[in-house]
């Protein structure tokens, strides 16, 4: 059965009863004063007003919106992310599955937005890029944090936020245990990993890698049955580790297709720096094993 949408409401909102019996006169007295409740709520007067292109060409304001964009789901991902870890440190396994349900849908979106990055001409970007100086989205904090919240932990990525006001913030997810770490826990409590192949005492280094993790990591995947919950998880953290794999290929792909061998803003070589960094893999271990299962 096809449901009519409620006349002028949309995204799920209620709308004032019987519309359609509704003079104009009681419809006027039933809309609210000032910005309406979905505007308050979600404060979209704001979002809408961060926008202020520095150049007058036309590609330049969807630029700027996807970017916000891209902030905007990092900040989501890092919410779901932290809260996955935070399972896993609890044994809520089963939750945490549910999550990385959610979060992997995050990553999707996060995925399509090189689409309308990937249609900007090499002229058409040419028409501001010199407008945003040495601004580059190597300089996101968002996307720092959840590099190391996942367990790429170096701490030399954090120098170049020194004397942003979100220092402190990036300084304190290298110091906090990354997903991975805690997915390493639980396998040591699972007896599937002995304790001193644990994660290290120092969370500003990565994860503890190694024959060991890889061999724990083997155990689940050639008893499916027994290890139900733990084969899941690694099926799932493959998702989270398969989808950034994408993301940071197609952030490659779309650079040569607008730049070349240009060098990139903020201070990196561009394509090379971008090659070099799709080739990383997190949860290097499940990607390891599945060559000796």
């Amino acid at each position: 059965m096809n449901v009519e949408p409620t006349p002028g409401c949309p995204f799920f909102a209620d709308g004032p009863s019987q519309p359609g019996n509704a003079t104009d006169n009681q419809l006027q007295a039933e809309l609210p004063q000032g910005p309406t409740p979905y505007v308050q709520y979600a404060r979209m007067d704001a979002l809408l007003a961060l926008q202020h292109p520095l150049s007058t060409a036309d590609t330049e304001p969807g630029f700027i919106i996807m970017s916000q964009v891209k902030e905007l789901l990092f900040k989501l991902l890092h919410t779901e992310l932290t809260t996955i870890r935070d399972q896993l440190h609890k044994d809520q396994l089963d939750d945490a599955l549910w999550t990385l349900r959610r979060s992997v849908r995050v990553q999707q979106v996060l995925l399509v937005c090189w689409e309308t990055f990937s249609v900007l001409s090499p002229v058409e970007f040419a028409e501001f890029r010199d407008f945003f100086g040495a601004a580059s989205g190597f300089q996101s904090v968002s996307y720092r944090r959840l590099e190391f919240l996942l367990g790429n932990k170096n701490p030399a990525m954090v120098e170049p936020h020194r004397n942003s006001p979100a220092y402190q913030e990036v300084l304190a997810q290298l110091h906090e245990p990354s997903l991975y770490d805690e997915a390493l826990g639980l396998l040591t409590r699972r007896g599937l990993l002995a304790p001193h192949d644990a994660p290290t005492g120092d969370p500003t280094q990565p994860y503890r890698a190694g024959a060991e993790v890889e061999a724990a990591w083997r155990a689940v995947y050639r008893d499916p049955i027994r290890h139900r919950d733990l084969h899941l998880l690694a099926e799932a953290l493959m998702d989270t580790a398969d989808q950034f794999a994408r993301w940071r290929y197609t952030h490659l792909v779309t650079v040569q297709r607008i730049l070349g061998a240009k060098p990139g803003t903020g201070g990196t070589s561009g394509v090379p720096w971008l090659a070099a960094i799709s080739e990383h893999r997190f949860f290097p271990e499940l990607w390891s094993a599945r060559s000796a299962l």
